[in-house]
């Protein structure tokens, strides 16, 4: 997969995870994928200060992100 294929991968597992956290107030931005494997994406909006981010990043925004793109290895907030 050439990394335009997996950025493109990558968007698209966010507009697909988009829409939940979306009715919660809060967004997602891809921030940046660095080494092909490792993705830093920026919550925003009412995610920012949610008690349960680190939950919705990794079951719902890492799960996602990897089954678009296998080879994802990491997915991290940044602030």
């Amino acid at each position: 997969m050439t990394t335009e294929e997996l950025t493109n991968n990558v968007l698209l597992a966010l507009e697909e995870i988009r829409p939940f956290l979306n009715s919660d107030g809060g967004d997602i931005t891809l921030v940046s994928i660095e080494d092909d494997k490792h993705v830093k994406v920026r919550l925003e909006g009412a995610c920012t200060s949610c008690s349960v981010n680190q939950m919705t990043l990794k079951a719902g925004v890492e799960t996602t992100i990897k089954k678009f793109a296998p080879q994802i290895e990491t997915v991290v907030n940044v602030a």
